[in-house]
Parts: C-alpha cells; structure tokens; sequence
C-alpha cells in the first residue's frame, strides 16, 4: 500500500522525499496487525477464535486493497465500522485481542476527520477496557492504563506528525513561491532592461543622427537656393540633399522601431488612457477590483511632442501609479497631461495613505522610483515636485518645456 492509497499512521499526502519513512511506517502497520491477530487466535484457544481474527485480517487487508478507502471519508468511516465491528466479534471471543486497538487508534486517527477520530479513538479504547473486564480477568491499574496510554500515545504521535507535515508543506511552498518570484522578478528585470535600452537608442538616434541629418539637409536647401542658375555643383547638392533626406527618414524609422509599445499605435494622450484602463498592462498599474479607480483627462489643446518627451511621461505616469497601487492603499488616482503656452505637464493624484517625501532618499525597487522619475524630468530641462503627508495622499508633478516647433 501506498501513503495515499492505503491505511497508516501517517498524513495521505504526496510521496516526495518521505516515501521511505511512510512504506517503513505502513509495513510496521501491517505487520503489527497480522502479529496481534496471530496472538488473538493463539490466546483465544478455540475454532471459532481463529475463524473471528482471521475474519479480522481479511477485512483489514481489504482495506488496502481498495483505493476509496484512502480518498473517500465515506468509504473511510464504512471500513472502520466493519473493522471495528469483527474486532469486537473477536473481542467477544477471547481478551487478548484488546491489544489489536492499539493499530486501530492510528488508523482512525489517519482516516478520518479529528472531529470524529478522537471520539473513535476513546470508544475503541472503553470497547478494549470492558471486553477486558467482561471475560472476568484480575482488575489491575494496567487494564486501565493501557489502552488509555496507548490511545493518548497514538492521539500524540499522530497529531504531532500532522503539524510537522503541515509546517514542511508550508515551508516547501514558500521557497516554491520564493523561486517562482526570483525567476519573474529576473524577467522583469530583462524587460525593463530591453525597453530602457530601447529608449536609450531611439533617444540617442533622434538627438544626434536625425538632428544631424536635418541640419545637413537644410543646409544644403541653403546652398543649392545661393547657387548661380546653371551651376555643375547644383546636381550634386540636388543628390546630396536627397540622400539625407532618405537617410533622416530611415533614421526616423529606427526611432519610431524603437519606440515603447505602448506608444508604438496611438499618441501619448491614448497611452495614459489605456493606462487607465482595469486590467492594463501586467496588472502592476490600472483600475481594477483590487487596485485604485484611475481617471485619466486632457486639458488644453494637445500637441505633438518628441518621442523622448512621450517616452519620459509615459513612464514617469507607469512609475507614479505603480507606486500608488503598491504602496499608498488609495481608492482613487487621477492622471491630467496639460498642455500649455510653453510646456506639458504631467499629474499623477491620489487620495492613498502618503508619505513624508523627506524621508525617501533613494528608490527601493531599483527601478523607476522617485529618484528615477526626477532624472528622466530634468534629463529634458523640466521640472519634478512630489507633494504629500503622512493620510494626505500624494500629488506627483513633472512639466517639461515645449520645444521650439512645436505649436503652443
């Protein structure tokens, strides 16, 4: 019989490492009931005496013969009571087969539920103590004590070793957790390391490449106007220009390759608002049954902005509600781009537990906490301010300038 298929005195649980402590314990079982029945029926000095512990055995064996008995409590409880009924048979017979209670208490105890093992296991004992003193045998302490003992013995051993396998199962789905959370925390970690070089490269591509490009074209524009009609030099710059010009679009087609995808279908406006959405995302950010109501608005007429100005709002706003739903407790958010004469501003509100800004000197996580979120702000000449208190919720604010070409 296996642990999760058979009677012993052990918890039906999965095998793992302590298949070996658990077929040792159940041959124990095993060949403790077959040497109390042998005993019974030698004791017992008569036809039917064996008969009755043989009868015993058998009903015993088929109960680890049929699986139910392991998963069922109802064919459990149906089990014991036949056991339990050619037990007393055997009793009836001859005293010597109290003994047989002793395995009986583990089995109980194993089977069934606490609420109706322990009162299994007193009767079963008052059954052993009354045959006992029924067959007219000398009373002494030990008649008493015995299959008491054994039953609190049995009751100790059994209850005991539950709460250690529960402990272990606990500890071993804990450090199960602990490797699930290293290994996505290490993903996570590639992800953002993808996309942070990602906006590193188009950054890098639209502040020199393209800029570069761009100028060069006007200046050949320049050029090829201050030329003398007729000029040779005139075909030349004609091609020139036109070669920078396929290069700037190329080179505008790499930034926009490499992009973020939240904004890679749709403006900055349209990011934030899927931000908001339940659900969004990883489920890190965005409203939902266990996060905050996120609102997300427009105020003023919205401009098209450099890709390095909607990457840095984009995630300051992911950073500012991540936090908010990690770490503030808040019901509601609010997330406004304002659009405004000479600069864009980012809020990001909520009405969550707060904070003493004071006190944050450095990000916790890593990754785009406050420190990161005024370095991407003033990496573009703008400006980054956190407002809260301690049950006051917190307002993070981040303006940029509007660069020059962009329409107010």
């Amino acid at each position: 019989m296996e642990p999760s298929s058979s009677p012993h005195p052990v918890l039906p649980a999965s095998r793992r490492s302590l298949t070996p402590v658990l077929r040792a314990l159940r041959l124990c079982l095993h060949l403790l009931m077959a040497g109390l029945l042998v005993l019974a029926a030698v004791r017992a000095g008569s036809a039917a005496g064996t008969v009755m512990a043989a009868v015993v055995g058998a009903v015993y064996a088929a109960g680890s013969l049929v699986p139910s008995v392991a998963t069922s409590q109802r064919a459990a409880a149906v089990w014991l009571g036949v056991l339990g009924a050619s037990w007393l048979g055997l009793l009836w017979l001859t005293p010597d087969a109290l003994w047989v209670a002793f395995p009986l208490y583990f089995l109980q105890l194993h089977l069934l539920p606490t609420r109706w093992s322990l009162p299994a296991v007193a009767l079963t004992a008052g059954a052993a103590i009354l045959s006992y003193v029924g067959h007219g045998a000398a009373l002494n302490p030990g008649v008493f004590i015995g299959p008491l003992l054994g039953g609190a013995v049995a009751v100790a051993t059994v209850l005991g070793y539950q709460a250690l396998y529960r402990e272990s199962e606990r500890r071993r789905r804990l450090i199960e957790e602990l490797i699930e959370t290293r290994a996505e925390l290490a993903a996570a970690e590639r992800h953002a390391g993808t996309l942070a070089e990602r906006e590193r490269l188009a950054r890098e591509i639209h502040d020199t490449l393209a800029q570069g490009l761009s100028s060069i074209q006007l200046l050949l524009r320049a050029a090829e106007r201050a030329l003398p009609p007729g000029s040779p030099a005139a075909a030349h710059i004609d091609r020139a220009r036109r070669a920078a010009q396929d290069n700037l679009a190329e080179a505008r087609r790499f930034v926009r390759a490499l992009t973020p995808p939240d904004l890679e279908h749709g403006s900055l406006a349209a990011a934030l608002e899927r931000l908001c959405e339940p659900g969004a995302g990883s489920g890190a950010y965005g409203s939902g049954p266990s996060g905050p109501r996120v609102r997300f608005s427009v105020s003023g007429t919205p401009a098209a902005l450099p890709t390095p100005y909607e990457v840095a709002l984009l995630r300051i706003a992911q950073s500012a509600l991540a936090n908010t739903v990690r770490h503030a407790s808040a019901s509601r958010a609010e997330i406004t781009l304002s659009f405004m004469d000479a600069s864009v501003t980012l809020d990001v509100v909520d009405d969550g537990g707060g904070f003493d800004p004071g006190s944050v000197r450095q990000s916790s996580e890593g990754g785009f906490g406050l420190p990161a979120m005024r370095s991407r702000a003033e990496s573009l000449g703008g400006t980054f301010t956190v407002e809260s208190a301690p049950g006051q919720g917190t307002a993070v604010a981040v303006s940029l300038p509007l660069p020059a070409g962009v329409p107010a």
